[in-house]
């Protein structure tokens, strides 16, 4: 069977130097295809957001395929859900949820070559052996390169079951791979959505409220029609009012004005120019299903929400007694009967997630059949939406998967693509869609706005007895109940509460996590200094008593790992041994099956903060690719000191004060950490998340390190803003 790829052209053009390709291609399963002279091409499911998986994926089966890396060609698969499962970028789980089907896919590829050979030469296929892609028999001292036997291996029928290699046997796996469209990154070859392009394409933008609580009243079309490659002016509604949406599918603003036309630059023009006048909305209301696929009814309030009378909210919320989300113990009495109590607040406020790439798609709607083209996150459910608005059999739906530029879960939420198809089918031609800087920072989707407050009961002797935790957001929370210190104290209460709003939100680079680690961490800091206590053993001890005498049933960690990255990171950081005259925190967090530590050392520098080192730690299971996992753990650092520093969204009457980074501050070069150690716990337990661990404990070692050097705690983000002059 000859391969099939919408980038096939582009490997022709640009595959690695002395790399030949093969004239016929032979697939032997969905992952992977090789030619007649040995060549290999495997092909990676899940949509590329930076994160490095279009490397990390195919690596796995490379190896199980025994198949030399240098002769490996990687390509984006399209969306295909008879072949793939999950193809899906979000909550750290590509590598985890695939494991298994990507080393069963090499090894069952393997297994059909040997078979293949063995039946040609007439041995025993238990006496074949393979090693970089050459097959072997050394009885007869016969060898042949996977190529030879493509064609044979194709007609073999697929083993049911296989064997795949034993860890201590890996050569590609656990050694570092350099990153497949590195080269094409750096030479501007196009990869992205942006650069998507067909002939006769045409170009269009929107034009949405200005305000959260706002809607379409009226627009004038006819001024801006007679303008210079201008097709067309007209509105759109991105969802039907009767379809029961996905999760992927929210959406800010439902109906919208389209501009069409030949260039980005008319379309850009006539924008300006035309004429909208906005009105408050009443109510909105629509059927929406959440992760787990449960349908509910969603009401939308009206009004023009501001950041103040968020905070006044959230303050009189958390005066009132929230949803018990669990309870060890009696801490009520604990705290009655408390010597002593620690009280504190945590705020955060809304993020924008500010991929580089802003939101764009292509399509190209027919009347029997769509190919729509770009930076999505989750393609499977966006097949269903696309479907499902322009009418069509969901197998009439194609959906191909560019590189994306960055997504931090922005991209989870694909009604640009629904916009794109929409208009295509009005247009009744090809349409690239293409929002500005403004459209996507006001369009919302943010990570939420938090606060909590977390106490701590001390009895006579000074001795921990209950802690409480009471958490909530506009218009989500981040409370994890059953998270760390849940499980090592005896009296524990978690409480949760929520305020609605009209600004739409949605997951963000380790969601909820990214507030709960910062605010609980920094909070454990202070405790331990309450104590007398060195933090990193004060948090040890907690986990030797979840380790050894756990409180409750529904601990969602493991406290053996999560106490292995703290004291790696210890041991790494010199923090018994070298600590003396810095300015240094910790912080340790799990989320999305992994653990992290760090360690953060600062110096005020002209009055401000300037990150010296982070020592970081993970535990994230089997390391794929390690250069590919420290720029992970790298990039998840710096971005949350940025965020934790300068990050924030605010609202006044419904309009976000912030549209581009000129006014949304965002870290800077200089403000990076000036070096960044990253180590693993090395173990064979199955791979876990990556992306997302690194990125919410840096916050509050951050918050602790920064309390080292100025005596001040920092309880309110972003820290800059509250605390120096930025």
């Amino acid at each position: 069977m000859i391969g099939f790829s919408w980038l096939a052209s582009a490997c022709s053009s640009d595959a690695p130097k002395g790399l030949a390709i093969p004239d016929e291609w032979f697939e032997i399963n969905a992952y992977l295809k090789i030619g007649e002279n040995g060549v290999v091409t495997i092909f990676s499911p899940n949509p590329e957001i930076g994160q490095n998986v279009k490397t990390s994926m195919p690596m796995i089966v490379a190896e199980e395929l025994d198949v030399d890396w240098k002769n490996v060609l990687v390509e984006q698969a399209p969306l295909d859900t008879s072949k793939y499962t999950r193809q899906l970028a979000g909550g750290s789980d590509s590598i985890r949820t695939t494991w298994t089907a990507l080393r069963t896919a090499g090894a069952t590829a393997r297994a059909m070559l040997k078979e293949a050979a063995a039946s040609a030469w007439g041995v025993p296929v238990n006496e074949i052996t393979t090693e970089k892609g050459i097959i072997y028999h050394n009885g007869t001292g016969k060898k042949a390169g996977y190529g030879e036997f493509a064609s044979a291996a194709v007609e073999v029928p697929m083993p049911d079951d296989v064997e795949v290699k034993e860890l201590d046997e890996f050569t590609i796996v656990g050694h570092s791979q350099k990153n497949v469209d590195g080269l094409k990154i750096v030479t501007g070859k196009p990869l992205f959505g942006l650069d998507y392009k067909v002939d006769g394409m045409l170009y269009a933008m929107i034009i949405h409220p200005p305000a959260f609580g706002m809607q379409l009243k009226s627009y004038d079309p006819d001024e801006v029609k007679n303008m210079p490659g201008i097709k067309d002016v007209f509105t759109i509604q991105t969802y039907n009012d009767d379809y029961g949406r996905q999760w992927s599918d929210t959406v800010s603003f439902n109906e919208m004005v389209a501009i069409v036309g030949n260039s980005t630059w008319e379309v850009w023009n006539a924008k300006l120019m035309l004429n909208v006048e906005w009105e408050p909305f009443t109510k909105q209301e629509y059927k929406a299903a959440g992760w787990g696929g449960d349908a509910r009814d969603v009401s939308v309030p009206p009004g023009l929400e501001s950041t103040e009378d968020h905070k006044a909210k959230m303050i009189a919320a958390a005066a009132k007694p929230g949803r018990i989300e669990r309870r060890d113990g009696n801490p009520e009495e604990a705290f009655r009967k408390a010597a002593k109590v620690l009280e504190r607040t945590y705020t955060a406020p809304f993020l924008a997630h500010n991929p580089m790439e802003p939101q764009n798609f292509f399509a190209d709607v027919k009347e029997d059949s769509a190919l729509v083209v770009g930076p999505t996150q989750s393609p499977e459910p966006m097949q269903k939406s696309v479907a499902e608005r322009l009418g069509l059999p969901l197998d009439k739906v194609k959906i191909e998967m560019t590189r994306m530029g960055g997504g931090f879960g922005r991209r989870l939420y694909g009604h640009f693509m629904v916009e794109a198809a929409v208009i295509s089918q009005h247009m009744k031609a090809p349409v690239k869609l293409m929002y500005t800087r403004e459209d996507d920072m006001t369009f919302g989707i943010y990570r939420p706005m938090y606060h909590a407050i977390y106490r701590a009961a001390f009895d006579k002797d000074n001795k921990l007895t209950a802690f409480h935790v009471k958490m909530g957001g506009v218009p989500d929370n981040a409370l994890h109940a059953n998270r760390f210190p849940a499980g090592a104290i005896d009296n524990y209460l978690a409480e949760s509460w929520t305020i609605d709003s009209n600004i739409s939100v949605g997951a963000m680079r380790a969601p909820g996590s990214n507030f709960n680690a910062a605010a609980e961490q920094s909070f454990l800091d202070e405790v331990a200094e309450t104590l007398g206590e060195d933090p990193i053993q004060f948090r040890l001890d907690l986990l030797k008593r979840a380790q050894e005498n756990p409180v409750g049933e529904r601990n969602d960690y493991d406290a053996a790992r999560y106490a292995g990255v703290l004291e790696l990171v210890r041991e790494k950081s010199g923090w018994d041994t070298d600590s003396a005259g810095k300015n240094r925190g910790v912080a340790a967090y799990f989320c999305h099956n992994s653990y992290a530590a760090q360690v953060v050392d600062i110096v005020i520098e002209n009055g401000e903060p300037k990150v010296e080192k982070v020592y970081n730690t993970n535990d994230c299971g089997i390391v794929i690719n390690p250069d590919a996992a420290i720029n992970m753990a790298e990039g998840s650092i710096v971005d949350g000191i940025g965020t934790a520093m300068y990050g924030e969204l605010t609202f006044n009457q419904g309009e976000p004060q912030q549209n581009n980074f000129d006014s949304y501050r965002m870290i800077r070069t200089s403000e990076a950490p000036k070096k960044i150690e990253t180590y693993f716990v090395e173990n064979d337990i199955h791979p876990t998340g990556m992306g997302e661990p690194p990125y919410p404990p840096v916050m509050a070692a951050l918050a602790n390190a920064l309390y080292k050097a100025t005596g001040t705690r920092y309880y309110h983000q972003p820290f800059i803003k509250n605390s120096f002059d930025s």
